[in-house]
């Protein structure tokens, strides 16, 4: 049923919108799903690698095939100190203390505490850009967080460890902050570009801290760790980031950190059937108290109309900044009006 607003676009624009809609859920989605290899990659590739350098190999090696394939005039655009930035901190510094926690923890541990990423998103973009969700979200937020508390409190078997899931959580923090922090990034730029430059920035970032505080990278003992190392920067790293950025310039940082909830799901079953990790009472309350948290902070956000800046669009507004690109027009001459960056926020995906 169209709202209003929606009754008052022009035919053409709606469909544009819907369809622009339509493309950022799938990608936002796949982005998700393969992100839920990460922690089980990350467990197998520890074997061999450090934490600071298992994040420089797989930065270095997604940063090397993106800058190959960005388009030049993009990557001048966003070969900012600010873009640079956001991807040392908000990739490399956060991937770092994530390999860390994942080194002390159990695989379902790591991928289920990773459920309260959009609960902090949400909390850091209402205070600091005073975005504010739906209660009916909020609620969802809290029971998805909620969740995590069963899962983290439920015991360490499987080689869990409280040290670990608080590495693993204060990484999240860090790249919550760095999400919303960077909403800006993509005014103007090209997605690709900017999340090229990023992973540039994660693993300069995190070249000096491996090099200073773990030395030489050990010799691999067998083939099964370095390919987990390739598969993680393709399949684990490039590949979601890129959709994410593409996804996350098209909707709010509400609704696209609620897509990150499919992680710890993919990540808590491979644990459960690639590594043995035991499933208690707690783990099992904990992971349906995670799903129903998606379902309730997704579908109010992905259903409501807002602009750039979080805020809902009021009733006769013909135009919807989410159903905008984030790249310039491609008739430069054409009067624009609003925001020039749609949806809020973008995700790790700078």
């Amino acid at each position: 049923m169209l709202s209003d607003d929606e009754r008052c676009m022009p035919a053409g624009k709606h469909g544009r919108m819907n369809n622009n809609r339509r493309r950022a859920v799938a990608a936002l989605t796949a982005a998700g799903l393969l992100w839920g290899t990460t922690v089980p990659l990350s467990k197998l590739a520890l074997e061999w690698l450090s934490p600071g350098w298992l994040t420089v190999a797989r930065f270095g090696l997604a940063a090397a095939v993106l800058l190959a394939a960005a388009r030049r005039g993009g990557l001048r655009r966003a070969f900012t100190p600010g873009v640079l930035a956001a991807g040392a901190f908000g990739y490399g510094g956060s991937v770092m203390l994530q390999n860390a926690g994942i080194s002390r923890t159990s695989v379902t541990h790591a991928a289920l505490v990773i459920g309260a990423v959009p609960v902090l998103v949400a909390i850091i973009a209402a205070v600091w850009r005073h975005t504010v969700a739906r209660p009916v979200a909020w609620f969802g937020f809290v029971m998805s967080l909620g969740g995590v508390g069963l899962v983290t409190a439920g015991g360490g078997g499987g080689g869990a460890t409280l040290a670990g899931d608080g590495l693993v959580l204060a990484s999240l923090v860090l790249s919550a902050t760095v999400t919303v922090a960077q909403s800006r990034l993509l005014a103007g730029r090209d997605p690709v570009a900017v999340t090229a430059v990023e992973f540039l920035g994660a693993a300069l970032g995190a070249l000096p801290v491996a090099a200073l505080t773990e030395g030489a990278p050990a010799v691999p003992g067998g083939a099964g760790p370095v390919l987990a190392v390739i598969v993680l920067a393709g399949g684990g790293t490039l590949l979601p980031l890129t959709l994410f950025a593409f996804g996350q310039s098209r909707v709010s940082a509400e609704v696209a950190g609620a897509f990150i909830n499919l992680e710890p799901l993919v990540g808590a079953i491979a644990g459960v059937v690639a590594f043995g990790d035991p499933v208690g009472f707690a783990q099992v309350a904990g992971g349906m108290a995670i799903v129903a948290g998606i379902g309730m902070s997704t579908m109010p956000l992905l259903t409501s109309r807002r602009n750039a800046r979080g805020q809902a669009v009021p009733p006769g507004t013909n135009h919807d900044q989410t159903a905008q690109p984030s790249w310039p027009a491609r008739n430069p001459a054409r009067p624009r009006t609003g925001h020039s960056l749609p949806g809020g926020a973008r995700f790790k995906p700078a």
